[in-house]
């Protein structure tokens, strides 16, 4: 056996001895050890494999196999094909993912000689790269996998390969499917008394799953962004209104990264006790507003019960009071679509949000269900790879899955609809013709209005029944409300629901909420 081949099959087999049970493969030549392996992994059913053609969407359908914890693998092979993983090893690193770039290179003899398809690809993604010796022993590559496996978060495994590449039998390791290393991966949640005042509030954002769920279960009023558990609904809301005296805490426990709303930000600024929770590696104080900074959870001295009270009080009106502005709107806005999508899907549903307004929206007027998980790429909030990190979590979710996104969102990740295995997942895609975020920003005041539509509004018309009649996936737009209810019934594979609507008025919309909750605080 060559030794290229008989590395790669090492590799492979240490990787499925160390749980992996998904690969995303993008054809090349360099790595052409690699996919011999992986192929004949799959022909034993030790994984299954997932083949793509474009690499930066293979790291994002990698990231969202592995997003629940169990590492997943993406391999290409050299030169600018491991530039492209990089936006998913920039999200998963930011999020903690175990996500594994495995990458072909060419011998290091070859570098800075011109030869085709030689880069350098040290440390190329952002990581320490772990570079396997060319054609290293069984005990020493079995070593480093495991090392790999064991490291938290994103890891870059770099294999240098020389000819020949392709098998010349059909052999395979002898191992018993364990870890050549065992290594412990579990997370631990800890809690220590404190001295946090009675009116405490609690800001999640994201982080470990255990130690988001610990701190919604403190006892104190929690504003949870969307992909984290718990929370009172419209919460959000209330904070982009301003506090009334009568709801303002003491102090505001931040456990992980919270990032997506100003109101947040507005009340860390003005909140004098601010402890904040998360990875101190990663500095969970990103409003620099902490006094105190800790990777453990403090524990209630005690609680102010008739203050919990008016919160929940105060919540239950602004919630009725903003279903009825809604309702009185013409239907479809973002706003309308993610509070029908968060009610309408069935119980057990996983559901991705894609950034910009979508995760906003569901933010603001989302249903707040402890039976349905919500994912999104929050790390480095971008809309690249979205559709491709929806289908990776589709791929493991054990019941029905919902994507929703924008339509740029949805074109920037187009072909992550060439999918060899379609999971049972509806991509709701909400179709204004352009960036409707910059709508409600700055740049989207009427004073700019000469040439917001040409540098921010970016429309571009493109037929979105035409394009997934070309990647021939089933299509179709919706019209009326209970029409939408009706088509997220239980996904039955793969497929695209379309929401058109407009981008105009969108701005006073989302003024008419904030005064809608204003009026509500006068009262």
């Amino acid at each position: 056996m060559n030794p290229s081949t008989a590395q790669a099959r090492v590799i492979v087999d240490e990787l499925v001895g160390n749980g992996v049970r998904h690969a995303v493969l993008c054809p090349g030549s360099r790595n052409a050890p690699l996919s011999f392996a992986l192929h004949q992994a799959e022909q034993k059913g030790l994984l299954t494999l997932h083949v793509r053609i474009d690499e930066r969407s293979a790291g994002f359908l990698a990231l969202g196999l592995a997003k629940t914890g169990t590492p997943a693998v993406v391999t290409c092979t050299s030169g600018t094909a491991v530039a492209n993983l990089h936006p998913a090893v920039i999200e998963a690193q930011l999020t903690g993912v175990p996500l594994i770039a495995l990458t072909a290179d060419r011998p290091v003899d070859l570098y800075r000689t011109g030869a085709s398809q030689t880069i350098n690809q040290y440390d190329v993604l952002g990581l320490p790269t772990l570079h396997l010796p060319e054609a290293a022993d069984e005990p020493t590559t079995r070593s480093l996998i495991c090392r790999a496996i064991a490291t938290p978060g994103p890891t870059h495994v770099n294999v240098p390969f020389r000819p020949p590449l392709t098998p010349d039998d059909s052999s395979w390791p002898s191992s018993d499917r364990t870890p050549w290393t065992a290594t412990d991966r579990t997370f631990t949640v800890e809690t220590r008394p404190s001295d946090l005042p009675p009116r405490t509030l609690v800001l999640l954002g994201d982080d470990h799953p255990d130690r988001l769920r610990g701190a919604s279960e403190l006892g104190w009023p929690v504003i949870a962004e969307p992909t984290a558990p718990g929370g009172l609904r419209h919460g959000s809301l209330l904070l982009n209104a301003g506090l009334p005296a009568h709801l303002q805490p003491d102090a505001v426990l931040v456990v992980g990264r919270v990032t997506l709303s100003r109101g947040q930000q507005a009340l860390l600024r003005q909140t004098k006790i601010v402890h904040a929770v998360g990875d101190q590696a990663k500095w969970p104080d990103v409003q620099f507003t902490a006094s105190r900074a800790s990777t453990w959870l403090p524990e209630p001295a005690e609680l102010d019960g008739e203050w919990a009270q008016a919160w929940q009080s105060t919540v239950k009106n602004v919630s009725d009071a903003v279903d009825e502005l809604l309702d009185a709107e013409p239907w479809p806005t973002g706003l309308h679509v993610a509070r029908d999508l968060t009610q309408a899907m069935p119980s057990g549903s996983l559901l991705f949000v894609g950034s910009s307004n979508p995760i906003r929206d569901v933010d603001h007027v989302g249903e707040r269900r402890p039976d349905i998980t919500v994912h999104a790429n929050r790390g480095a909030a971008g809309i690249d790879g979205s559709v491709s990190t929806a289908v990776g979590l589709a791929v493991t979710h054990q019941g029905p899955s919902y994507a929703l996104m924008g339509d740029l969102t949805f074109l920037h990740d187009i072909n992550g609809l060439l999918a060899d295995h379609r999971p049972d997942l509806t991509i709701v895609v909400l179709n204004d013709d352009g960036g409707g975020i910059f709508s409600l920003l700055e740049q989207g005041a009427p004073e700019y209005g000469g040439s917001f539509e040409r540098i921010f509004g970016t429309p571009h018309g493109t037929d979105l029944a035409a394009l997934c009649a070309g990647y021939r996936i089933p299509h179709s737009t919706m019209d009326g409300q209970e029409e939408f209810r009706s088509a997220l019934a239980r996904p039955e594979g793969l497929r695209v629901v379309e929401v058109q609507a407009k981008r105009h008025g969108l701005r006073t919309l989302h003024q008419s909420l904030k005064s809608t909750v204003s009026t509500i605080f006068a009262r």
